[in-house]
């Protein structure tokens, strides 16, 4: 799709380019000392609009709208992903998974704190026993579906994976699904930039505020065995009181 789309900007480009030469030359000054208040009299120039609309007409009902239905809105079943919560907080992204069980546990926004509890997270509720929080550190495995679902805390925000391919704003009130699918582990992807340190990285693509510029989360892509080991670290400091999406930037 998009080397088609490159290829129209092409054609389009070289042809308004060899038409604006011959424009210059043709209509001079020197050659033309009297203005031709008649203009074009061929329709030439009608045939080339309406060939652009047909092409871009195909490129739109033809390729773009059923490869978005396809790829952005068909979503994967929940029950072949993994489902995550990602709620935007000035500058911090709080991180939610719903633990062995499935199911994300009761939210209250009377129980919502800023520090303690940015999530609103009932731990009365019997759900909410075994779910992970963290703060701007999301881990996911590799080759399995993603969805993220997004919101915010407080002002309008954006969340951004680059190497993803998905931006998506964080409305306050809402709730709003991404997916996508990791292909390259992290350990993979530090190997061929030759740098240990890389990450990938979840960006705020909305000003948000004096603090917009540190809202930074990293993303973990591991294989199966190191993401159920990491998910067993942290349903064990859950469980001992340890876990919660504390606030911090």
């Amino acid at each position: 799709m998009t080397l088609w789309v490159h290829l129209l900007m092409l054609v389009l480009f070289v042809g308004w380019s060899i038409y604006f030469v011959f424009a210059l030359l043709r209509f001079r000054a020197s050659k033309n000392p009297k203005a031709n208040p008649e203009g074009v009299q061929n329709h030439a120039s009608t045939y080339v609009e309406i060939g652009v609309i047909i092409v871009e007409a195909v490129l739109l009902l033809g390729f773009s709208i059923p490869l978005w239905a396809e790829r952005v809105n068909q979503f994967p079943p929940e029950g072949e992903a993994t489902v995550v919560r990602a709620v935007a907080q000035q500058f911090a992204w709080n991180i939610h998974y719903p633990g062995p069980d499935g199911k994300f546990g009761r939210t209250d926004p009377k129980l919502v704190d800023p520090q303690s509890n940015p999530l609103g997270l009932d731990r009365g509720d019997p759900a909410s026993a075994d779910d992970v929080t963290t703060v701007n550190q999301l881990h996911l495995p590799v080759g399995k579906p993603a969805i993220i679902q997004i919101s915010s805390l407080d002002v309008i925000h954006s969340f951004a994976i680059q190497e993803m391919r998905v931006k998506q704003d964080a409305i306050p009130g809402m709730s709003t699904p991404v997916w996508f699918v990791p292909t390259v582990t992290s350990d993979d992807m530090k190997k061929q930039k030759s740098d240990e340190k890389w990450s990938y990285q979840i960006n705020c693509a909305q000003l948000c505020g004096l603090g917009h510029y540190r809202m930074v989360g990293y993303v973990t892509i591991d294989t199966t065995e190191q993401y159920q080991a990491w998910m067993d670290a942290e349903e064990k400091k859950a469980k001992g009181g340890e876990g919660g999406g504390g606030f911090w930037g």
